[in-house]
């Protein structure tokens, strides 16, 4: 553990990459504390400019809401979609991959063509239908990231288990009679995790991208301020107030960019090898 914390330190970039991504957690998790009106409530007059007013610092919308409350709420959704639709495509990704991997023959080839079905279909066009169809919420927008998701984690966990099964240890498991599910999930899994982490580090912020882009297309919870919406509500006011979507925008771009440089940051850290090689 202290060899992956000193690499991983090593990386400044990861370390700024965590430093804003711990702002950002810090707020969606005290965003209540911070603003005890709902994020939707008008709460002053429209449009008010960022620094004119000492209760509403970052400004207001055209409706009279608080811009601030907006985005700390804001981050709340995002990150509970992006890490929850993760965990389910994960979680899934690897079942699939592992069964496919593990067992081989015509159990990997229907797996197989079963995920090229859904790698086939592009990803943001799916998860439109798919919450469309199911009626925009929470459920349905973490549901259908979470069904676009799975794909390339379970090619990925596939190839690894390939690799992993012809190992000594995994042969000497299964002479001595061990069953096919403590095998996979004892012997096999532990080795494959550290790619599976650094994969599953970037597809939260696929997810978060992804979301913003259903709010922003209107098939957001209505019941939940996000990003996505905040920049699809105030595009008729670009020229008068732009910083209506800027802010939300930069919200975005920082929150993914952290975490793209964390998954960075671990990729280096777990996988030294390939990265002096890289070198």
């Amino acid at each position: 553990m202290k060899k992956f914390m000193h690499r991983f330190a090593a990386n400044k970039g990861a370390l700024m990459g965590l430093a804003i991504l711990c702002l950002v957690i810090l707020t969606a998790v005290l965003c209540s504390v911070w603003y005890e009106e709902s994020p939707w409530s008008m709460v002053a007059e429209p449009l008010l400019k960022p620094l004119t007013n000492a209760d509403y610092p970052l400004g207001t919308d055209m409706l009279g809401r608080d811009l601030g409350a907006g985005l700390a709420y804001g981050a709340r959704v995002s990150l509970l979609v992006g890490v929850v639709s993760t965990l389910a495509a994960v979680i899934f990704g690897i079942l699939i991959g592992a069964l496919a991997g593990f067992y081989g023959g015509r159990i990997d080839d229907l797996l197989m063509r079963f995920t090229e079905f859904f790698q086939t279909i592009p990803q943001l066009a799916m998860a439109v239908v798919l919450v469309a169809i199911f009626t925009p919420s929470i459920f349905s927008i973490v549901g259908a990231i979470a069904i676009v998701s799975w794909p390339p984690v379970a090619r990925l966990v596939r190839s690894e288990f390939l690799s992993l099964k012809q190992r000594e240890f995994v042969q000497a498991a299964i002479v001595i009679g061990q069953k096919p599910a403590r095998i996979i999930f004892t012997q096999i899994l532990p080795n494959a995790m550290s790619p599976i982490i650094v994969t599953a580090s970037l597809m939260i912020a696929t997810a978060i991208l992804t979301e913003s882009s259903l709010s922003f297309l209107g098939l957001g919870d209505r019941n939940l301020m996000s990003w996505g919406f905040m920049i699809g509500a105030s595009r008729t006011m670009l020229r008068e107030a732009p910083l209506m979507s800027v802010l939300p925008g930069i919200a975005i771009l920082l929150t993914v960019l952290a975490i793209n440089l964390i998954g960075e940051g671990l990729n280096d850290a777990m996988n030294p090898q390939l990265r002096k090689r890289g070198e």
